[in-house]
């Protein structure tokens, strides 16, 4: 889950705090031009959604907090209308395979059966916050922000080392055996709401003897896991994945840098890359250039987003869902995050994304009532 996977764009924003603004959010049915092509994995699509699926027949008695339209109800857009378009995104998918068509891949096709809400950007916020901030200057309301964040590979040893000095730690002794909801009942008493990041750093998990250090890391390579939520980590030879567990339960806080940040998340070892989920038990597993990260709180879990992709001799259309958000999508809907990939460093990360638009013009895509 990028849970606060926060995006790149805010590795160096710091947040000039909001005064009462009103939300200029919005939405209105608006066809794509039929001019470019559309380039998208229906495979991979298909994989997220139906992982997405599963999360939300976990019912809205489970997590409220995302398993609702909230804000997308306002115009329309029910909790049905999103399940029955990610179900039917597999129909279609499959019967492409089975029939050696590519109908996910024509515009015409998903005219006919899809309705297409075009995103006007929340502005106001957006201009709030753009002081010394170019991206977000440059904004417009018809267009959102798409930063993007990716998988971040790194070398590990199982011992503190010269060059592996930063745990990154399992959920503490105390709170192993606890589900989330019992662990909520104890706050009060629980290793992990008591410490802040920067006191972990100091060493009080290993002198109390309150957690288990699951991989040792550099620093670096703890700033990118605790950042993005997950990382993937070299081990004489062997790669493990590992997620983020819980948090400790502290903001993050957008005035400070990120190394400076008290927020601290605590990890388990995992079979792949994962997006949302309320604990680690069950989220949903995620596959690149397939999955958007943005406010899932006021927009509800696993819209389908359809985007125009400009690139310097040539645009397309590439659809993904919103199966993941972040500390930096609390209150934002003037941004989406897309996973690029797993790279083993920013500047790897750069190299092969540096041709991505920052902008994009973006659509919910919602399955028409005559065809569910």
């Amino acid at each position: 889950m990028k849970f606060s996977f926060s995006t790149l764009l805010f590795l160096s924003l710091a947040l000039t705090p909001l005064s009462l603004l009103a939300n200029t959010f919005s939405i209105s049915k608006q066809t794509p031009s039929s001019a470019f092509k559309i380039n998208t994995n229906a495979s991979d699509l298909c994989t997220v959604a139906t992982n997405t699926l599963d999360y939300l027949s976990k019912g809205q008695e489970y997590d409220p907090a995302v398993i609702h339209a909230n804000k997308l109800s306002e115009f329309g857009i029910s909790q049905s209308d999103i399940t029955n378009t990610l179900m039917s995104l597999c129909e279609f998918a499959k019967a492409d395979v089975k029939n050696n068509t590519t109908r996910l891949a024509d515009i015409n096709f998903l005219k006919q059966h899809y309705d297409f809400y075009k995103i006007s950007s929340d502005i106001a916020h957006a201009k709030a916050l753009s002081e010394k901030k170019p991206l977000l200057k440059n904004l417009t309301s018809e267009k959102v922000l798409m930063t993007k964040y990716y998988v971040h590979l790194a070398s590990g040893s199982e011992q503190r080392n010269n060059e592996h000095a930063f745990p990154l730690y399992a959920l503490p002794f105390d709170e192993q055996d606890l589900s989330i909801e019992q662990a909520d009942k104890h706050k009060n008493k629980l290793t992990r709401f008591k410490y802040g990041k920067q006191t972990i750093l100091s060493g009080v998990l290993d002198q109390q003897n309150l957690a288990e250090p699951l991989i040792f890391l550099t620093r670096e390579d703890l700033e990118s896991a605790l950042l993005q939520g997950t990382i993937v980590v070299d081990v004489a030879g062997k790669q493990r994945v590992y997620n983020v567990h819980r948090n400790n339960g502290i903001a993050y806080d957008r005035t400070l840098k990120p190394y400076e940040q008290n927020r601290y998340w605590y990890f388990k070892q995992v079979n792949g890359i994962l997006g949302y989920g309320k604990d680690a038990n069950h989220k949903i597993a995620v596959l690149p250039e397939v999955t958007f990260a943005g406010d899932l709180y006021q927009l509800g879990l696993g819209a389908l987003v359809f985007a125009q992709f400009d690139f310097k001799n040539h645009s397309e259309y590439r659809m993904a869902v919103m199966a993941d958000t972040g500390g930096a999508f609390e209150d934002n809907l003037y941004q989406l995050d897309y996973l690029a990939g797993s790279y083993p460093g920013i500047k790897a990360y750069y190299d092969a994304n540096r041709h991505m638009p920052d902008y994009i013009d973006a659509w919910f895509m919602v399955l028409k009532g005559d065809t569910k």
